[in-house]
């Protein structure tokens, strides 16, 4: 999952951007309203986590444009302000969820995954698809029980596909939200990571669909 930061502070900045690598996404980062705007506008993120309070331009105005210009992301507001009223004006703008500084990085990091969850029609942090779970608050992936290892994109790339589950994703897709936007993206290589994930797993559930891209559904399924 590819996720934007759009914070002035820079420890906070490198904080979150640290926390959430660190937890499997692919994240981009912005210091400003005005670049967050554009990246938001440019780029196809999974969630945002956006401040209030930026420079050039403020979050709320971020935020109501992207939703004007049908942006459909979640977004989570994080800001020093406590007011009800501001609360109010972030939910009001198009805000998915809210937490006010100063805040604990694990409740952050939950409230992305409940975002994800939500916005891919997902009760549970646990998704299913036959023998194959994946846990999303503890990033475990399990086969009949037996838990299975797997490298930082190879997970990416299996929680994309299984918060997509039954859904056909191209390749192009796939590398748009598995790379920050310095990462020097290849599409080639999401071959490589399908081959390495089907020996891993063992059972068919990852498909390709001939000239479309992939998918994952219960091995019973046609493909």
């Amino acid at each position: 999952m590819r996720l934007l930061v759009v914070e002035d502070d820079p420890d906070l900045n490198r904080q979150l951007v640290s926390a959430l690598t660190d937890a499997g996404y692919a994240v981009d980062t912005a210091k400003d309203g005005e670049e967050g705007h554009y990246l938001g506008e440019t780029e196809p993120y999974d969630a945002v986590i956006l401040d209030l309070g930026l420079p050039i331009l403020d979050g709320v105005s971020v935020l109501e444009k992207w939703r004007r210009a049908d942006k459909k992301m979640p977004v989570l507001i994080l800001t020093a302000r406590d007011r009800w009223s501001d609360k109010v004006q972030g939910f009001d703008a198009g805000a998915d969820d809210y937490v006010a500084k100063p805040f604990h990085m694990e409740e952050v990091l939950a409230r992305v995954r409940a975002l994800l969850r939500r916005s891919a029609g997902h009760a549970t942090s646990e998704l299913d698809c036959g023998p194959l779970q994946l846990d999303t608050k503890s990033a475990r992936v399990t086969v009949d029980g037996h838990a299975i290892k797997l490298t930082s994109l190879e997970f990416r790339l299996l929680a994309y596909l299984m918060h997509h589950k039954g859904k056909v994703v191209s390749r192009t897709e796939l590398v748009e939200h598995l790379y920050d936007q310095d990462f020097d993206r290849d599409s080639n290589t999401i071959e490589v990571f399908v081959g390495r994930l089907r020996k891993k797993l063992g059972v068919d559930v990852l498909k390709t669909i001939r000239g479309m891209g992939y998918c994952v559904s219960e091995p019973d399924d046609a493909a």
